[in-house]
């Protein structure tokens, strides 16, 4: 875990709380025990699938997520949900090891509710998200989390169909509209990073 603690020390000198973890059920249960009785919305993420935190937050929390809509409610109508929410958790698509973090987002559900108005931000990551510099973290976000991201919901757009890296296009469906770089953590929000020692999400 020696470049996870290195990261995680940049990341504090930038103003997060951080927490690292060996697993992703550690982290998970580590989540679990945080987040009790409040309004949570989740930022369409692979990362939160695969700790299964949807299922482990809704037993003692209100959880919206637009990878499990209401009944009656869409992607949109739970997406604009999770901006108003007391807690919201996402990850990044890559994270340097200099304490910086960088996101794409194509609809702007994921990045908005990062930045502002909930009472505290988890961001989840693991270890595959790090990078040596901010310019390989942008990069990696670019070019390994976008295609792989975009393939995913099956977009007929190059990224997506060849997986290998962005191809600047103009599609509709293009992924990548708008590139967030969190310097430092955000004025007046309580932000913590939660880093975990396995390959979780794009």
């Amino acid at each position: 875990m020696a470049h996870l603690e290195k990261t995680a020390e940049a990341l504090r000198k930038r103003g997060y709380e951080v927490t690292c973890f060996k697993t992703g059920e550690e982290a998970a249960a580590y989540l679990d025990s945080k987040i009790d009785g409040f309004t949570v919305g989740f930022g369409d993420s692979e990362t939160m699938l695969a700790l299964g935190l949807y299922e482990r937050l809704s037993g003692h929390n209100e959880v919206y997520d637009p990878k499990h809509p209401q009944e009656g409610k869409g992607f949109y109508d739970t997406a604009r949900i999770c901006l108003t929410t007391e807690v919201f958790l996402t990850s990044v698509n890559g994270i340097a090891e200099t304490g910086e973090m960088v996101n794409i987002d194509g609809t702007g559900n994921r990045v908005a509710g990062s930045l502002y108005g909930h009472r505290k931000v988890y961001f989840v990551v693991g270890r595959n998200k790090i990078a040596p510099t901010l310019e390989e973290a942008a990069y990696r976000a670019r070019n390994v989390a976008a295609p792989k991201n975009a393939a995913r919901h099956h977009y007929k757009i190059p990224c997506a169909v060849h997986e290998d890296h962005c191809y600047a296009c103009s599609s509709p469906n293009r992924i990548c509209n708008a590139q967030v770089i969190y310097w430092r953590k955000m004025n007046h929000m309580d932000m913590e990073v939660v880093l975990i020692d396995e390959d979780l999400g794009f």
